[in-house]
């Protein structure tokens, strides 16, 4: 690990991976940036992580359409006032979308995606049969950095 310019410890592709995992499992909310024709769009989702890869479920459409087949982004982060620390990483990576449910849900391996809109998300909800999987791989571009939190709850990475 070394130290960026502005202070922050550059972590390594393992440690990545494993907040990533942690993540998941804590059922943190993450973000897919994907590019579109007219401008740039942040969603946020609910994800897992599943075979080194991002697997997040976003609404049938544009958006879905406009992530299949083409370089997106994810990322993920956590602020943890009382330890003192945040941390951030960063996925770059091809999107493939799917709408079978088999192919990306989660196996044994997996940790099932969270609660979606306020409410669990169930093999029979309504709104689970409404959403296409985005498989990001992971292994294009996987980033991430940790920094102290300061008394006022500033943190910068």
């Amino acid at each position: 690990m070394w130290l960026d310019r502005k202070g922050s410890t550059v972590l390594e592709v393992a440690e990545c991976k494993q907040l990533l995992a942690v993540a998941a499992n804590l059922e943190l909310i993450g973000r897919v940036g994907i590019a579109t024709d007219r401008a740039p769009v942040i969603i946020p989702v609910n994800f897992i992580v599943r075979d080194g890869q991002i697997v997040a479920r976003i609404g049938r459409g544009f958006l879905s359409s406009a992530a299949a087949d083409h370089l997106v982004t994810f990322e993920v982060d956590h602020v943890d006032t009382k330890a003192g620390w945040a941390w951030s990483v960063l996925v770059r990576g091809l999107a493939t979308v799917s709408e079978r449910l088999t192919e990306v849900e989660p196996d044994s391996g997996a940790h099932s995606f969270g609660a979606c809109a306020g409410r669990a998300a169930t093999h029979n909800s309504p709104r689970r049969a409404d959403r296409t999987r985005v498989r990001v791989v992971t292994t294009a571009a996987l980033t991430g950095r940790q920094s102290e939190v300061r008394e006022s709850g500033v943190w910068c990475l």
